[in-house]
């Protein structure tokens, strides 16, 4: 047996079984008890980016002086972000308090998320048909033909005044009877 020819194979097998591993990063977001709506859309937005990318997101909220004494307005805070994306993740680890934070775990929730991706393949396909229809409408449709010579514009611009008088004049006619 070739010692050499072993060690490579078994090195071959280590690296195709680290590029099939997943590795799963564990980012963190932290919000405070008094949070703007503007700032609260713009980390909940992120957080559910790191969840569609397929992170973990620890989600924080940082208590100062008097703030701890009520864990209620974190709790709320903490409800809303999962709230907020759960079509993309799920609670891992339900919010506890350490100190002066409160924190929780989301993880990426890959059946919501395959889900997701379905429906938004059948709306795409729908606006395709929808798009190639309106596009059948106007073959269907010829716009009319127009001659550009001067002497064709004046006899249909004349035929156009007199069908107009006349329906003028038969107008006139009906009502006075």
């Amino acid at each position: 047996m070739d010692y050499g020819k072993f060690k490579y194979e078994n090195a071959q097998k280590a690296k195709e079984s680290r590029k099939k591993a997943t590795n799963v990063v564990v980012k963190e977001m932290k919000y405070r008890p008094k949070i703007g709506r503007g700032d609260f859309d713009t980390k909940t937005r992120k957080v559910h980016e790191f969840l569609g990318e397929g992170h973990k997101v620890k989600v924080t909220i940082m208590f100062r002086g008097r703030e701890v004494q009520h864990p209620e307005l974190g709790r709320r805070i903490l409800d809303r972000v999962a709230e907020t994306v759960v079509d993309v993740g799920r609670v891992e680890a339900l919010p506890k308090v350490d100190g002066r934070n409160m924190t929780m775990v989301l993880g990426p929730d890959k059946q919501a998320q395959a889900k997701k991706a379905r429906e938004d393949a059948e709306a795409a396909e729908a606006l395709q048909a929808e798009a190639n229809g309106s596009a059948e409408v106007v073959e269907a449709a010829p716009a009319p033909l127009v001659d550009s010579t001067p002497e064709t514009n004046r006899a249909t611009e004349t035929a156009t005044e007199n069908a107009t008088e006349n329906e003028t004049s038969e107008a006139a006619a009906t009502a006075a009877e």
